[in-house]
């Protein structure tokens, strides 16, 4: 099974998106040492992830999250959870 995951940077208001086939392993790969793009992005929250059988299937969903059609969808879906990170927050 394969993953298609979303970080969330709560201080840049930023998503990174990717896919793995270890979603927990490489999730806290990113929290604890991030990447040269997760570790601009400041705290990290993984905010959504989906499952999928294929990884051709999950690279395709990934690629298609990464437009901006894809980041919008995002927003829309984690809306509730975003705003409780932002009150949370202060």
């Amino acid at each position: 099974m394969f993953f298609v995951y979303v970080l969330y940077g709560i201080n840049s208001n930023k998503f990174y998106i990717g896919y793995t086939e270890n979603l927990q392993q490489r999730v806290d790969t990113h929290l604890k040492y991030g990447n040269h793009t997760t570790k601009r992005l400041g705290d990290l929250e993984l905010v959504y992830y989906e499952a999928c059988i294929s990884e051709k299937d999950a690279r395709k969903r990934e690629l298609q999250l990464k437009t901006g059609f894809g980041r919008s969808y995002l927003r829309n879906r984690v809306k509730n959870y975003l705003e409780s990170l932002k009150i949370n927050k202060e």
